[in-house]
């Protein structure tokens, strides 16, 4: 075995309770006028309000712009640069949940560079550095503030897209898990299911010939030996603390385990990427307007069940990551705990209708990025068969 890793990561990274009040001590080494980008929710929080007030004692200018929409129009992207450039920011902050660090994401590349958002789409697209960018998650899923990745919403192409470069990568995250503490049920669970479908993604992912120069040729390069190790620990804490976070917010233990595992989940899918989920939760997305994390989460049984034997060690070490007794325990064991956090359990119950599944299909087969690193092969009719067991419930049928 050739023994082949790749890293990507922010310059710092800060993890752990109270870690936000370090803010005040960190922008002013980056920039002197800052873009804070959240949303409207956000805006009026007190601890929000506090990071402002760090930023200002340390003399920096500040400008919040809490225009951030849930999942990231491009045009509200677009909208948001050009309000800020009479400001003249040289630094961006993302404060929230997915969507804010993404529109802060989006936003330093537009001030970078100009141009629209969709020059952008695809890999190694971004042609430099952005603007310095901080990342402050509120709730514990996506791992934006680790990954390379800004997800948008097109409304041209009915479709979610991305903008995937190294470039994207937050300078400095701030990762404290206090300010997950009011995330409600709900929106913890769907969040941390997203989670550990990355974590599951990257570590079942395809392994690539690691040639020379694939990491600069790929975003996505496929599992290897460094996503691995984070990927593995995210499953971990993540079987462990999910569920009791859902179920008590104030579990301060808890929350540590989720917010740890979301952002290395981040870390492993941001070099390894993700796979058949992701690529069929786009059109449905788009169709069912359903959260992401809902609808990946739902997938990722039937997606696994069809993996299965292409990925038999991996399902042993994920069963022992979980405390399983074996793989044949992962499908189920995962199936069931979703369903006690209230994941849907079909794609009916997210609302698609059966007259969409060869639609659905043939959307997902045309994202190649996502269905070449899926390691057991889908062609058309496999996916239409997989969707279709997905929407009925049949698991069986995929065995």
């Amino acid at each position: 075995m050739n023994l082949f890793g790749t890293l990507r990561a922010p310059r710092e990274l800060l993890f752990g309770a109270g870690q936000r009040h370090a803010l005040g001590t960190v922008a002013p080494k980056l920039g002197q006028r800052a873009l804070v980008v959240t949303d409207a929710r956000l805006a009026a929080d007190a601890d929000l309000r506090a990071l402002v007030g760090q930023l200002e004692a340390a003399n920096l200018a500040v400008l919040v712009d809490s225009s951030t929409l849930p999942d990231v129009p491009v045009e509200s992207a677009v909208s948001s640069a050009d309000n800020a450039r009479n400001f003249q920011p040289d630094l961006v902050i993302g404060i929230g949940g997915g969507s804010c660090l993404d529109m802060a994401k989006c936003v330093a590349l537009l001030l970078a560079h100009g141009g629209r958002p969709q020059q952008y789409y695809g890999e190694h697209t971004v042609p430099g550095p952005v603007l310095p960018l901080i990342a402050i998650p509120t709730t514990a899923g996506t791992g934006s503030e680790v990954t390379p990745v800004a997800v948008l919403s097109d409304a041209e192409r009915s479709l979610k897209v991305g903008i995937s470069s190294p470039y994207l990568i937050p300078t400095v995250s701030i990762c404290d898990p206090e300010l997950t503490l009011s995330c409600p049920p709900g929106l913890t669970a769907i969040a941390g299911a997203d989670a550990l479908t990355h974590a599951l993604e990257a570590f079942s992912a395809i392994r690539r010939e690691p040639v020379p120069g694939i990491a600069q040729q790929r975003v996505f390069v496929g599992k290897n030996a460094l996503s691995d190790q984070f990927a593995l620990s995210a499953i971990e804490l993540l079987w462990q603390g999910l569920e009791a976070a859902c179920k008590d917010g104030a579990d301060r233990a808890a929350r540590e385990k989720v917010m740890l595992g979301a952002t290395l989940a981040g870390l492993a899918f941001g070099v390894a990427g993700t796979a058949a989920a992701h690529a069929i939760q786009y059109p449905v997305g788009a169709l069912t307007h359903t959260a992401h994390g809902l609808g990946v989460a739902c997938l990722m049984p039937y997606v696994m069940t069809w993996n299965a034997p292409a990925i038999e060690p991996e399902l042993a070490q994920i069963a022992a990551a979980a405390g399983l007794k074996g793989p044949g325990e992962v499908v189920p064991a995962l199936a069931a705990l979703f369903a006690r956090i209230g994941i849907p359990a079909t794609l009916r119950d997210l609302g698609l209708a059966e007259e969409r599944i060869d639609w659905v299909a043939e959307q997902s087969c045309g994202i190649t990025r996502l269905i070449q690193n899926n390691p057991r092969p889908l062609n058309a009719q496999e996916m239409r068969n997989l969707v279709a067991a997905a929407h009925g419930g049949d698991r069986a049928s995929l065995t």
